[in-house]
């Protein structure tokens, strides 16, 4: 009798325990200490033949010492992570890499559909990944009445791809030490520039490293230093100045800023250079007001009173410069923006007084690059250590000791402040 009493009353205290809220992330009723949540006891025989304890829970974490590195605590009660079965359930609750995936993809692709396309997989996953993040983080990350991220999401997606980022640089990094550098590196470009420099970056790397691949997109510097801020790009070749205050900018060249007449119907009689305030004296296809070029544009103009009369603005420098081939007018572009094939057709007219533009390698200043990324900056450093492959109107500024030197790629880094 003394025994089933015995028995009802323990049976009592664990159902008392079962009913009482947890203030866990489960926020459920916290379960009863059944026997898969105990602490692992078992025994096995050492090398002498004596038994060696394979227990987790010491004495020293009861009395408040150095927890066991495989022991949490979950609704209450200690998880002993060492039992697959906890760490199943323990898992449930914590951030995974394919939620934050998930979550990046949603906002690259804009729905959940687009998202799950793009990772190979189904939408119910994508949507179960990024509710479990949700619910991890006790905030909405993705508003799904309008289809795009809440404010808080767009931290996380911030962070997420610096995490996803040094995730892909871990693996390359362990992967060049056990055989070629290979990975993929993605590249942010202005677009004057990648139309001739991305063909002889893929030759130098596709030579030496023909396992590292290149992922290049072209863009205004604007846009591309706040993707390389949001850790969207590893490395990226824009203009001067960079205001980012996390980015660091390395010089590569100054390209020279022409004024690009037609051949056959040229206004300037076949003058090799001109004044800088003859151009007062054309109508001008000019770069729209905001823009970097129309900023280097103004800031030589304007000192000296000099006002140019536009017949019309237009953001982008490839659209200004296919106008301009096209014979809508004359326009200032830099040099590179007139390709090989154009140059018989065009006259690229040299301005006094117009300083050059100056192109460089920018990268985030915190964090380290992995393998594949110092491959890419020695490439492109090595590109430009010699004048003589570089296109007409390009002036480097590249060493030809720092483009052999391998290891930090800031060695020439020029901080942002």
């Amino acid at each position: 009798m003394q025994l089933d009493k015995t028995i009802v009353m323990s049976r009592t205290a664990q159902n008392a325990t079962a009913a009482r809220p947890c203030p866990s992330l489960c926020r459920g009723p916290a379960p009863a200490r059944p026997s898969l949540f105990a602490t692992p006891h078992t025994r096995r025989r050492d090398r002498r033949g004596g038994d060696r304890s394979l227990r987790t829970d010491s004495t020293e974490t009861r009395r408040g010492g150095v927890q066991s590195l495989w022991s949490i605590t979950s609704c209450g009660m200690p998880v002993d992570q060492s039992n697959s079965y906890c760490r199943f359930v323990v898992s449930l609750f914590m951030m995974e890499i394919r939620h934050l995936q998930a979550l990046v993809a949603v906002s690259e692709q804009g729905s959940f559909s687009a998202a799950a396309d793009s990772l190979g997989t189904v939408q119910s996953n994508v949507s179960a990944h990024v509710a479990r993040l949700e619910k991890e983080l006790g905030t909405q990350l993705v508003d799904r009445s309008e289809g795009h991220l809440t404010s808080e999401g767009e931290v996380v997606v911030a962070r997420a791809y610096r995490v996803l980022g040094e995730l892909i640089a871990l693996t390359a990094d362990l992967g060049a030490l056990r055989e070629e550098v290979g990975g993929t590196v993605r590249v942010g470009m202005i677009g004057t520039t990648a139309r001739w420099l991305v063909p002889l970056l893929l030759a130098n790397l596709s030579d030496r490293h023909p396992k590292l691949r290149l992922v290049v997109a072209d863009g205004t510097t604007a846009a591309l230093e706040t993707q390389l801020a949001a850790g969207r790009f590893d490395l990226a070749v824009l203009t001067f100045p960079v205001s980012g205050r996390d980015l660091t900018f390395e010089p590569l060249f100054d390209e020279e800023l022409v004024l690009v007449v037609p051949a056959d119907d040229d206004p300037l009689k076949g003058a090799a250079r001109v004044a800088l305030d003859e151009l007062g004296h054309l109508e001008l296809l000019m770069p729209a007001t905001g823009t970097q070029l129309r900023a280097e544009i103004d800031a030589a103009v304007k000192p000296a009173g000099i006002r140019l009369h536009s017949r019309t603005e237009l953001d982008g420098v490839r659209l200004l410069a296919s106008l301009a081939f096209d014979g809508y007018g004359p326009a200032v572009l830099p040099a590179t923006a007139v390709p090989p094939h154009l140059r018989s057709r065009f006259r690229l007219v040299a301005i006094d007084e117009l300083p050059r533009r100056r192109v460089g390698l920018a990268m985030r200043s915190r964090g380290m690059p992995s393998a594949a990324v110092r491959v890419v900056t020695e490439a492109l450093r090595g590109l430009f250590a010699s004048s003589d492959d570089l296109p007409e109107g390009l002036h480097s500024l590249v060493p030809l000791a720092a483009s052999r030197a391998e290891g930090s790629p800031r060695s020439l880094v020029m901080p942002n402040g």
